[in-house]
């Protein structure tokens, strides 16, 4: 038996591409962000979905409850697919960014590099793996929706298909796509990935 994931990245929020936002509070989604969550919702009409978890984040809980709400059930608060905290960076604009060693260092080789006073991507990886494993387990059979972050996304795929972090830039994860995997005891098998739901 296997469990069907549909990884979300959150909907676009005004600071997209802009400002590593992290685990800033605040960040909310604007109107192309709501317009997206909406479309999400629409597209997952037809699913039959267990449960639905969600970062705890605003961007991330904005484009969930939609969801949620389309299905009959609970947008689920899991901090174990929260963003990668960005420590120092978080709030700074990646132009700014861009002069700083340890953010070149960290974009060159996230299996060795921290940012400062936050976590590694490894971290990330094993707790968004973590929550996925138990949820298999609980939902058996089903499907579930977790609504997260790019990195976070990308780590959890580059964990099923048995890749390194490091080749994280080799994933395009957008606003308001859905990646989607199956997972067993035999192992797991991506089958789509960043399925973008336009409004």
């Amino acid at each position: 038996m296997t469990t069907t994931f549909f990884l979300v990245r959150h909907a676009a929020h005004d600071r997209v591409g802009t400002v590593l936002c992290g685990r800033l509070p605040g960040v909310r989604l604007g109107d192309l962000g709501k317009a997206q969550a909406r479309a999400l919702a629409q597209r997952f009409a037809g699913e039959s979905v267990a449960s639905v978890q969600t970062s705890p984040l605003e961007r991330a809980v904005e484009t969930a409850e939609p969801i949620a709400a389309r299905l009959g059930r609970p947008a689920e608060h899991s901090e174990d697919i929260i963003e990668i905290d960005f420590g120092a960076w978080s709030g700074m604009s990646f132009d700014m960014l861009s002069d700083d060693r340890q953010w070149s260092a960290w974009n060159s080789s996230r299996s060795t590099c921290r940012p400062p006073g936050g976590e590694t991507m490894l971290e990330a990886q094993t707790r968004i793996v973590r929550a996925m494993e138990q949820l298999r387990i609980l939902h058996t059979g089903r499907s579930v929706v977790l609504v997260s972050h790019s990195d976070v996304i990308k780590a959890a795929l580059l964990y099923h298909l048995g890749m390194p972090v490091d080749s994280y830039m080799r994933l395009e994860i957008s606003p308001a796509s859905i990646s989607t995997l199956v997972v067993g005891d035999w192992g797991s098998k991506v089958l789509r990935m960043n399925e973008v739901i336009a409004p």
